[in-house]
């Protein structure tokens, strides 16, 4: 088995890459089960600078191989906004509420055919001795007046996935993890964790 710090203290998070990566000899760690309680910036203007700087930072603080993440929502109608500020939209202390209310009353007024949206995603996966591989996923889709779905966090109740034709929060554990930007990245990542970790 591999240690593998997973570079959040999210324990669904941690659920969600456990099922995309099965069958991966890993033995997982949050940052919360090693004590490493530093905060890595993101400094970064674009998903990939972010998702490096931390897989990069964390690896060399823990001295284990280390998958990280960047994600967030680009709205065509916003010039690509939130982006990668997606999780601090809204201020300080805002809930995943906030964040999505506050984007329906910037979109207040922009029709239907003019609401596309994508999430995007990129996954990092880093060594101590400063070797890195990225991936990046995205899903199409357009922000609807209000939210539906129970499931999921984020925007996802206000995010409509064309393919699926419902939001985010509306579809199933297994179907989000099929579509989602997350899931497509780490997908096309997969690959390039084995290379580094030689386990061929």
């Amino acid at each position: 088995m591999t240690d593998v710090l997973l570079a959040t203290r999210n324990p669904g998070k941690l659920r969600e890459y456990e099922s995309l990566l099965e069958g991966l000899p890993f033995r997982w760690h949050l940052l919360t089960d090693i004590g490493l309680d530093m905060e890595v910036e993101e400094t970064g203007e674009t998903f990939e600078e972010n998702a490096r700087l931390k897989a990069l930072a964390y690896s060399r603080a823990s001295d284990l191989p280390t998958l990280a993440d960047d994600s967030g929502l680009a709205v065509v109608a916003l010039g690509g906004a939130p982006g990668v500020r997606s999780a601090r939209y809204a201020g300080p202390g805002a809930s995943d509420e906030d964040r999505y209310r506050l984007l329906l009353r910037n979109l207040e007024g922009v029709p239907d055919g003019k609401r596309a949206a994508r999430f995007v995603c990129v996954a990092a996966f880093a060594l101590p001795n400063g070797s890195l591989a990225t991936a990046e996923g995205t899903v199409e889709g357009r922000i609807l007046h209000g939210p539906r779905g129970d499931g999921g966090f984020g925007y996802d109740p206000v995010f409509y996935v064309n393919e699926m034709g419902c939001t985010m929060a509306e579809l199933v554990t297994a179907d989000k993890n099929r579509v989602s930007h997350r899931g497509r990245a780490l997908v096309a990542l997969r690959p390039e964790i084995v290379r580094l970790l030689g386990l061929g």
